[in-house]
C-alpha cells in the first residue's frame, strides 16, 4: 500500500514538472519529464511494485537471491581458475595430439652435410659503434633523471 502510494506521488510530482516545463516553452524536456514520471504509475498498475514489495520483505526470496549470488561467485571463479591454467584438461589434450599429429611421420631430419649447406652471407657493412648507440640511451636517462 506504502510502495503505490510513493508511485503515485512521484508521478504526480513529475507531472506537475512537465507541466512547469511545457509552460516555459521546453516542450520537448516537458514530454521527456512526462514519460518519465508515468512509469511508476504504469508499474503499480501492472503489479510489478507489488510483487517487488513482497518480495523486498520476504526472508525467503533474499535467501534465494544469496544463493544465486554464491552461485555466479563460483561460476566466476572456475571460469578464472580456468582461464589461468590454460583451458580444461580434455582441451589440453586435444591440442597435444593435434601439435603432435601436424609433423609429418615419414619425414627425414634434413641433411646437413658440407655441400648442403647454405652460402655464407656477405659480410655487412660495419655498424656505428656501440658507444653510439648508448650516449642516446644515457642522453635519454639522463633527460629523465635516471
Amino acid at each position: 500500500m506504502i510502495a503505490e502510494t510513493v508511485c503515485s506521488a512521484a508521478s504526480a510530482a513529475g507531472l506537475g514538472i512537465a507541466v512547469v516545463t511545457a509552460y516555459r516553452k521546453r516542450f520537448l524536456a516537458a514530454a521527456r519529464i512526462a514519460a518519465y514520471s508515468l512509469v511508476p504509475v504504469a508499474l503499480v498498475m501492472t503489479g510489478i511494485v507489488g510483487w517487488a514489495a513482497d518480495t523486498a520483505f520476504s526472508p525467503t526470496a533474499w535467501a534465494g537471491f544469496i544463493l544465486l549470488g554464491g552461485a555466479w561467485a563460483l561460476f566466476a571463479t572456475t571460469r578464472a581458475v580456468e582461464r589461468r591454467r590454460g583451458g580444461s584438461r580434455t582441451e589440453r589434450k586435444e591440442a597435444r595430439a593435434a601439435q603432435r599429429d601436424a609433423v609429418a611421420p615419414a619425414a627425414s631430419a634434413p641433411s646437413l652435410s658440407p655441400g648442403s649447406r647454405p652460402a655464407a652471407r656477405p659480410a655487412a657493412t660495419p655498424r656505428a659503434s656501440s658507444g653510439d648507440d648508448f650516449s642516446d640511451i644515457e642522453a635519454i636517462l639522463k633527460k629523465h633523471g635516471i
